[in-house]
């Protein structure tokens, strides 16, 4: 899987560390995603525990051939879509 990194270009870093999100993490949720689907306008939506315990959204566009992906933004849940991921992780393994 080809991960790119959307960049910030006054920065020139990837938007994600603005979140205080490194590549590591994503690509390990990418790779196995406790949620992923369909949002707005062709982007999607990957959730997930990283290893280090943080729960992350990842926002990304998955590339029209291929199986590449670019990554938008990610960011940590505030604990009401955590309480809400938590509550939906539940559901699925009754």
């Amino acid at each position: 899987m080809n991960i790119r990194f959307y960049y910030n270009p006054e920065t020139d870093l990837p938007y994600i560390y603005e979140h205080n999100v490194f590549e590591d993490e994503v690509i390990g949720i990418l790779k196995s995603p406790g949620e992923d689907e369909a949002c707005a306008n062709g982007t999607r939506q990957a959730l997930s525990q990283t290893a280090a315990g943080r729960y992350l959204r990842i926002i990304y566009v998955p590339d029209e051939i291929g199986d590449g992906i670019f990554v938008i933004t990610a960011y940590q849940l505030s604990p009401m879509q955590l309480k809400a991921f938590r509550r939906r992780m539940k559901k699925r393994r009754k």
